[in-house]
């Protein structure tokens, strides 16, 4: 069992793509549609690879949840990359700046982004293949 996506409401496509196309320059547009969710019309996107993907709709209203507070909702989510520089400055180049680096760690690098829409977005590098330190919480 894998994850094959995260369902994202955005107040705007465009905006949100600038910002996972810096992060995954591999990924495209693998489909999209218009349709209607509660009475409401919608645009969405489904932005990845053949495995993975980001399903986008443009139909945010409001504000995401406070990140440093404690209310129920998503915190963050993280993807594992090979080279956590690269993608920091793909993500700088495209406007993007780190907004927190994880802590100092002899197993990994990790550094959070906050998207166009509130949502926290880890990218984190393992420096071993061995679990027991990949793991590892200090």
């Amino acid at each position: 069992m894998y994850l094959e996506h995260v369902n994202l409401v955005v107040k705007s496509l465009e905006r949100a793509l600038l910002f996972y196309r810096a992060a995954f320059p591999h990924w495209q547009v693998r489909a999209e549609g218009e349709g209607e969710w509660y009475g409401k019309p919608r645009y969405w996107l489904h932005f990845g690879d053949d495995y993975h993907y980001i399903a986008l709709s443009e139909t945010g209203e409001g504000e995401n949840r406070d990140l440093s507070g404690h209310q129920v909702g998503l915190a963050h989510f993280a993807y594992v990359t090979h080279n956590l520089v690269a993608v920091i400055e793909r993500l700088q180049n495209a406007g993007f700046e780190v907004s927190s680096h994880g802590s100092e760690d002899p197993f990994r690098r990790n550094a959070y982004f906050i998207d166009p829409d509130g949502f926290e977005v880890e990218f984190v590098q393992y420096l071993s293949d061995l679990p027991e330190e990949r793991n590892l919480t200090l």
